[in-house]
């Protein structure tokens, strides 16, 4: 095998050294400090949010009320 052979081979497992630290970086980089969230209940609250309102709130207490019946 030739220098340049070997020197070929090197530089390549050090480019594909890279695109690995690279990818991992980004990765840890782009989590948020909550946990990941999940695509499809991003996608749901997405939805939700361009929907027409259906509750009209007055009050905090007319609020809580409707929460409150919700999770019983």
């Amino acid at each position: 095998m030739t220098t340049l052979e070997k020197t070929r081979r090197t530089i390549s497992k050090l480019e594909n050294e890279v695109k690995q630290l690279r990818s991992f970086v980004i990765g840890m980089a782009g989590k948020d400090p909550e946990g990941e969230y999940r695509a499809e209940f991003v996608k749901r609250v997405k939805k939700a949010a361009l929907e027409k309102p259906t509750f009209t709130y007055t009050s905090p207490g007319s609020f809580l009320k409707l929460i409150r019946k919700k999770t019983k």
